[in-house]
């Protein structure tokens, strides 16, 4: 089986015009999807014949019945026509109707670039429409959402295009601030560079701190997150998301997973066999990710200092339940992370 090109390979192939006559596209991550979707309309069709010869038809406003009949006509005054679906995820009972397009792949018309785009998930790599898109040499990208440590090369990517050079501390800033949304993540940059106007052709984290306000929703296993792998800026912000939050995430719950996460550093590190599987196993840690992390976590705290953040976790959720203390919940969760910062061990 060969491999399926990645999304530079893709648009790199589209602006040379070697173009495929399907383009099946999907997944959880919209801006690549967009950008292909963009290439295509923009080189596919000479701009002068686009009226004629280029269609965007949407989901939710079309039956497969209609883009199909429109892929089968031939293109006027020009070599070929473009036919977009997009949003086909809003199709009634999408991915049903999506099977409906399986014969048209067996004999696409070679005068025609037609793109399909479902966004949100992938379509079932078992299902007629996929085989047959496999067999008939169709364009199948599948764009998977990304997690923070995946960021930094679409992050300069994007920053090249621009013309513009970035920090990596700014990088890591606008995943902090933003989240994972590449598109969230590309509004960003242009707002900073409109911000800066000509003044610089680099992001500094300043500029990022000055122009970016806080939008990324944060939950207790990501604040567990910043504070095993020290990451004070992170948790920072899970902070101030949680002051201007309160009823989302419980302390019950922070403390919860906090204690439990520090419980399982401590097992580590009492664990004589310390390689991947013995400690996987005694931590009862599945996920390979999570795994590094608690690695991670026990280089940052030793043996003593996560028994030292036991007790401080203990003692913090004591008094956010009102027993010797009375301080809001707010002020004794940020006692409580500086404590577990600074623990000395």
């Amino acid at each position: 089986m060969s491999k399926a090109p990645t999304f530079r390979e893709i648009v790199t192939s589209i602006r040379k015009k070697s173009l495929s006559n399907v383009y099946l596209l999907m997944g959880d991550e919209p801006y690549y999807l967009d950008k292909i979707v963009e290439a295509l309309e923009e080189n596919v069709i000479a701009e002068e014949y686009r009226d004629f010869n280029s269609t965007t038809f949407y989901g939710a406003e079309v039956k497969p019945d209609i883009v199909i009949g429109t892929a089968q006509q031939l293109p006027m005054m020009s070599e070929r026509q473009l036919v977009i679906l997009k949003e086909a995820q809003a199709m009634q009972n999408a991915k049903s109707s999506l099977e409906k397009f399986a014969p048209y792949l067996e004999h696409p018309n070679p005068q025609t670039i037609l793109a399909i785009v479902y966004k949100g998930d992938n379509l079932n790599a078992t299902s007629r429409l996929m085989k047959v898109a496999s067999k008939s040499g169709a364009i199948v990208f599948k764009s998977p959402k990304l997690r923070e440590y995946q960021l930094a090369a679409p992050i300069k990517e994007y920053c090249t295009e621009r013309k513009v050079t970035i920090d990596d501390r700014a990088i890591e800033m606008l995943g902090e601030y933003i989240g994972t949304s590449l598109e969230a993540l590309s509004g960003a940059i242009d707002k900073i560079i409109i911000a800066k106007g000509s003044s610089s052709s680099r992001i500094h984290p300043e500029d990022v701190a000055a122009n970016i306000g806080l939008s990324k929703e944060y939950n207790s296993f990501e604040l567990v997150s910043a504070i095993g792998s020290k990451n004070h800026l992170k948790a920072q912000m899970v902070l101030r998301y949680f002051r201007q939050n309160p009823k989302q995430n419980p302390m019950v719950v922070v403390s919860s997973q906090l204690f439990n996460y520090f419980s399982k550093i401590v097992i580590a590190h009492l664990t004589k066999d310390k390689s991947d599987t013995a400690l996987m196993a005694a931590t009862g840690t599945t996920n390979a990710y999570a795994f590094k992390q608690l690695r991670k976590s026990m280089q940052l705290f030793n043996f003593r200092q996560a028994m030292q953040a036991i007790g401080a976790i203990r003692d913090f959720d004591a008094r956010s339940k009102g027993i010797g203390s009375t301080m809001n919940e707010q002020g004794l969760l940020s006692e409580l992370v500086f404590t577990l910062f600074t623990c000395t061990g």
